[in-house]
């Protein structure tokens, strides 16, 4: 999926679904998929579980909205929050959303956006049920946002951790999806271009993402699966860009 930085967003946050320790890196994680134009966030701010957002919120200039808990034990935030998001919908405001929440309950959402030519990105964390993160376009994880990558390793069934992240495993399911993501838009020779085959994978598995295997960037992913691929740079003429194309080994 291509991304585009100039697009105006409008940023919905869950609070009862989702921890403020990270809120500078999840604002600075949406600014480069885009420009968040509407940034709102839903709480029952009564409650002392919710406190400790309020800080974040002045910092970051995020409006609060006030939504009361009518029913116990039950979130009253959704509600709001699709009413307020297909209220942004109708404004012709945004180009798309960014839905920061772990709830399933906004999976109707994220697919009524798309429906309507939004492009919905969510963020959340890993326990996420599958539902919501297939109906985004594509979707991070909060554990990976910030994380730094880990030393290089050779073996691809090996599961690497930093301080805070564990690092998902390169296995075998993984590589058939490259495989067959490079085979289905690789030219006679073989040959596909790697920031199409990483397109083609966001599209396939929305919750795709590097830095879920410990990688900033898909090309040392790639270049560390030696035993499976070949990479070669080609540098275009008169610059100093390289575009990389990425192949199966035979």
């Amino acid at each position: 999926m291509k991304e585009r930085t100039d697009q105006k967003l409008a940023v919905l946050i869950d609070a009862d679904n989702i921890p403020y320790s990270n809120i500078k890196g999840m604002l600075d994680e949406i600014a480069k998929l885009g420009t968040p134009t509407i940034k709102r966030i839903y709480a029952d701010w009564t409650k002392p579980t919710v406190s400790g957002w309020k800080p974040a919120l002045l910092e970051h200039a995020i409006t609060p909205i006030q939504q009361y808990s009518y029913t116990q034990g039950k979130n009253s935030s959704d509600s709001a929050m699709i009413i307020d998001a297909m209220d942004i919908l109708h404004s012709e405001k945004v180009d798309g959303f960014c839905l920061v929440s772990s709830d399933s309950d906004f999976t109707r959402l994220a697919t009524r956006l798309r429906e309507s030519g939004m492009v919905v990105f969510g963020i959340g964390e890993k326990k996420t049920p599958k539902p919501f993160i297939v109906a985004c376009d594509k979707f991070i994880y909060i554990e990976i946002i910030g994380a730094k990558e880990p030393h290089k390793t050779k073996k691809v069934a090996t599961t690497t951790s930093t301080e805070s992240t564990k690092v998902d495993t390169l296995d075998e399911a993984f590589i058939v999806l490259l495989k067959n993501s490079i085979t289905d838009i690789a030219d006679d020779d073989g040959w596909a271009a790697l920031a199409a085959v990483g397109a083609l994978i966001n599209k396939k598995k929305p919750d795709f993402d590097p830095r879920n295997y410990g990688f900033q960037k898909l090309t040392p992913l790639i270049k560390s699966l030696k035993k499976q691929f070949i990479v070669d740079e080609r540098e275009v003429e008169k610059t100093r860009i390289k575009h990389i194309y990425v192949k199966i080994k035979e």
